[in-house]
């Protein structure tokens, strides 16, 4: 029968038991992971958010009605125990609990929808399909504990840089960008759109005179793609600063990306042996790639690339297998860049713009804007979009608009990067991609 919580509390997580405790009394909760009934001595495995603590049941040691109660437990039931530390070598962690009290909070439905031990393979829909079950994994778990840590370490990293946190709106009247990639929704009486981007609110927040601003938060992108590193749901980590260029940007984006990194090493090492990677801070300055050179190595590869084309996925493995850690890719041409991306001043067919790829993954796009308004209203007209859609945008550009720069971090590719997923779903609690809209 199941219990209610009462005045029952956790006293220690499964990281702050050791065998040091040992003949102290502690309140532990969480999942039955395994179950061993060996007739005379019962072991179960609890585990909690930070890893499993063994619970040892001898029939020497307690009564005879705890000892049924336990051997009527259920696999992934979640349960409380009050009992005495043990050290034990051969438990997890060094330590055991004997216990004297086990309340049974919710009991568990079986079969599971997968195996939480991980010793049974499970297809990624499935796991999707449940993933509150999936997150009781281990590997998964990992994973989300070391995006957690990453995303404190950049809005710390900010912070400390004299960023101002801003929140823009994510629903709009037209496209960020322009092009065709939107949501539309109904808005009361007429069509909205889901933000593609804060980029616009970036830089006008700009002319507010905030000087440099973050954001982390969801963007929305319409693109039909089906791929192991796109998702139509998506956090971007967002920034912009103003008395600057994108050299100076492209600093701090190292800087940050650097300091992450070396904070995940540093407090993740439970998760990163989980997953088994050997995380590594690459070295400073990241090495800078013209595109012209990219279009060079590319056809090299045998893959065909024409002067003036993104980087198909084709030629993002052939760069890729050249560069083997973070690097910029730089003097992106004009043309294929976005209205707002500054020209280079002394040749104006390349732009001010620059991409940040871990080996054949863009993890980053940025650049200088362009801060002067009928340069703006120019190239807007240029692109084959309408000034008009842009009102609001463009009067910023009127009261005086400093110099500036920004850019936007994919958060999940980013983990990606971290912690060798190769599906960027993996990074996502709840993945939205173009067949998955649940749970």
């Amino acid at each position: 029968m199941t219990d209610s919580l009462g005045d029952w509390r956790r006293t220690h997580y499964s990281k702050r038991i050791s065998p040091e405790l040992s003949g102290e009394k502690v309140t532990v909760m969480g999942w039955i992971h395994e179950i061993r009934d060996l007739g005379g001595i019962i072991f179960v495995l609890l585990r909690d958010r930070d890893g499993l603590i063994q619970i040892t049941a001898p029939s020497k040691k307690i009564t005879k009605e705890l000892l049924e109660e336990i051997r009527k437990l259920r696999r992934e039931s979640v349960i409380a125990v009050k009992g005495t530390v043990q050290d034990s070598s051969k438990a997890p962690g060094g330590f055991e609990i004997i216990p004297a009290e086990v309340k049974l909070l919710n009991e568990s439905k079986l079969p599971l929808p997968l195996d939480t031990t991980e010793k049974v393979h499970a297809e990624i829909d499935t796991r999707l399909d449940s993933r509150y079950v999936d997150l009781r994994r281990a590997s998964v778990s990992a994973i989300f504990k070391i995006k957690s840590r990453m995303l404190h370490s950049v809005r710390s990293f900010f912070e400390e840089g004299e960023f101002i946190e801003i929140n823009t709106p994510k629903l709009g009247a037209s496209a960020t960008e322009g092009g065709t990639e939107l949501f539309p929704i109904t808005y009361f009486e007429r069509e909205a759109f889901l933000s593609q981007s804060p980029q616009l609110y970036k830089q006008m927040m700009m002319a507010s005179g905030l000087d440099k601003v973050y954001e982390i938060a969801q963007i929305f992108r319409a693109e039909e793609h089906d791929t192991l590193r796109h998702l139509n749901e998506a956090i971007s980590i967002d920034a912009e600063a103003s008395f600057c260029n994108h050299e100076d940007m492209m600093n701090v984006l190292e800087g940050l990306v650097r300091t992450a990194i070396k904070n995940v090493r540093e407090q993740c090492e439970d998760e990163l042996k989980i997953l088994g990677v050997d995380l590594e801070v690459p070295e400073a300055p990241f090495e800078r790639v013209d595109y012209d050179d990219v279009v060079d190595i590319v056809n090299s590869k045998g893959v065909n690339m024409k002067y003036g084309e993104d980087l198909s996925r084709a030629a993002e493995k052939a760069i890729g297998e050249k560069m083997d850690d973070y690097y910029f890719i730089t003097g992106w041409p004009t043309d294929i860049k976005p209205f707002y991306v500054m020209p280079d001043s002394e040749n104006p067919g390349k732009s001010c713009a620059f991409d940040l790829m871990y080996k054949d993954l863009e993890i980053s796009s940025g650049a200088q804007r362009l801060h002067i308004h009928d340069i703006l209203v120019e190239r807007i007209k240029k692109q084959g979009l309408n000034p008009a859609s842009f009102e609001r945008y463009l009067a910023a550009f009127e009261y005086g608009m400093p110099p500036h720069a920004g850019w936007g971090l994919g958060a999940e590719r980013f983990t990606m990067c971290i912690t060798g997923a190769k599906n960027v779903r993996e990074t996502v609690l709840f993945p939205r991609d173009r067949r998955r809209l649940t749970p």
